[in-house]
């Protein structure tokens, strides 16, 4: 079925972001409100009696990612609207900026400074440092069973999950009908052959004027292409048990096949060093016939007529999730988690969690706000804008969040393995190695 569908204007990278200070502190002061109806603060916490001392207030340092110019603005609202219903709460929200959170954050650590909350992308190596709360001790039960379980369990380790899906993007196979009806082709291909054939009858019409295929495996994200093609072949990163399987022979195909688009000459020219950022543009633009990309990678202004499809073979989508986690804090009480649990059940309340997802342009990680945004999407507007949302455009791409995979990120070596994949890639089709040889070689030095 052809749609149109309407791109979100906001936010291409996931990452994460920082905050100040850490712990349960209390200062003196009335505790006038106590907690308030969802009528108050669209979910914001109810009154509870096991509350925090009466006169005493919980801070809570939290340190979430900018994810687009106006993201400072959104969580000003909320921490004002939270206050106002949660009296004996006050929130200590810190704004940072992707180019800064990694050196801020090991930085507020180093000194013993962590926030409370943190939404950043990755929590293996503070679960290692043994400095995370697992998410059961805080998470209520009504949010647990309302996040779509794939998501809920890429958070994962050891049998422990220990952060929170703040929200989602995911990827899909986006085709340009107009080239593709032009070229013979009448519907979005289903399979690699079909993919082989589809680029053939691009190259066949047009010649040089149109890319059949956007391929990028370069050192920005050459790991992604990687996940479509072996997924999507019956392989992975690890096996049914976990453990690293990256020299399997459905991972081998994968990789052949990859060279045999660029050697047949139905690729961009450069797909060692493109990035997928042009590749999006090219497609926006009408010169590139299909390519895998994230849900808002589609020009809000670009007229293509395109499909954003499932991904040829396994029909496996890369699922990308950033994390809110919460830091230990030794000397706090059970008011400071408490206080926790009000912040995340008024965060991903569904109203105040549709908002968020549709101002920053993302996807929600909730069973309730998919819902909601495939149905009621136009209530609410882009971050700095006065386009709202689009209904289509989140029953689309919502309904593909249960089925996607994720990154092994959790495991110890993921660094050392999404490095290892770029360099296979670019060795295997570059005529330097075979796949097997290459893979075997990544294989003995993930697991000596």
């Amino acid at each position: 079925m052809k749609k149109k569908i309407l791109s979100m204007l906001l936010a291409t990278v996931m990452v994460a972001a920082l905050a100040v200070g850490c712990g349960n502190k209390e200062t003196g002061g009335s505790n006038e409100g106590g907690g308030a109806s969802n009528e108050d603060a669209g979910g914001a916490g109810n009154e509870d009696e096991g509350g925090s001392q009466a006169g005493a207030t919980v801070d809570l340092d939290i340190i979430i990612s900018q994810y687009g110019n106006y993201t400072q603005d959104w969580w000003k609202e909320f921490e004002q609207t939270f206050e106002e219903a949660n009296k004996d709460i006050n929130l200590n929200i810190e704004i940072v900026s992707w180019n800064d959170i990694y050196s801020v954050v090991n930085t507020r650590i180093s000194s013993n400074a962590q926030p409370d909350i943190l939404n950043i992308s990755g929590f293996a190596d503070y679960v290692l440092d043994d400095l995370l709360m697992p998410a059961e001790e805080y998470v209520s039960d009504a949010l647990k069973s309302n996040f779509i379980p794939s998501f809920w369990e890429s958070n994962e380790m050891d049998g422990t999950v220990w952060a929170l899906p703040i929200l989602a993007s995911c990827r899909s196979l986006f085709c340009n009908m107009d080239l593709l009806n032009e070229a013979g082709i009448e519907n979005p291909p289903t399979t690699w052959d079909e993919v082989l054939a589809a680029c053939q009858a691009v190259k066949d019409k047009f010649g040089s004027d149109i890319v059949p295929w956007g391929l990028d495996i370069s050192t920005d994200e050459g790991q992604a292409a990687f996940s479509y093609y072996t997924w999507n072949f019956g392989g992975g990163f690890v096996d049914d048990n976990g453990d690293w399987a990256l020299n399997s022979e459905a991972n081998v195909k994968a990789v052949e096949y990859i060279k045999t688009l660029i050697d047949s000459g139905y690729c961009n020219s450069a797909p060692f060093t493109d990035t997928r950022y042009p590749l999006q543009d090219a497609f926006s633009a009408g010169s590139l016939a299909m390519m895998i990309g994230p849900m808002n990678m589609v020009a809000a202004d670009s007229e293509v007529n395109y499909v954003a499809a499932e991904l040829p073979g396994e029909k496996t989508a890369l699922g990308v999730c950033d994390q809110l986690m919460v830091f230990k804090d030794e000397e706090a009480d059970a008011a400071r988690t408490e206080a926790i649990t009000k912040f995340f059940d008024a965060f991903y309340e569904c109203e105040t969690y549709s908002d968020y997802m549709v101002y920053e342009g993302f996807l929600p990680a909730t069973l309730d706000a998919s819902d909601n945004l495939a149905a009621n999407a136009e209530k609410y507007t882009v971050g700095g804008s006065d386009a709202t949302g689009s209904s289509e455009y989140f029953a689309t791409f919502c309904a593909v969040l249960p089925n996607c995979n994720f990154y092994p990120m959790q495991k110890p070596e993921w660094m050392d393995v999404r490095n290892g994949v770029i360099d296979v890639e670019q060795n295997v089709c570059q005529g330097t190695m075979g796949a097997q040889e290459a893979l075997d070689q990544l294989q003995e030095s993930v697991t000596k």
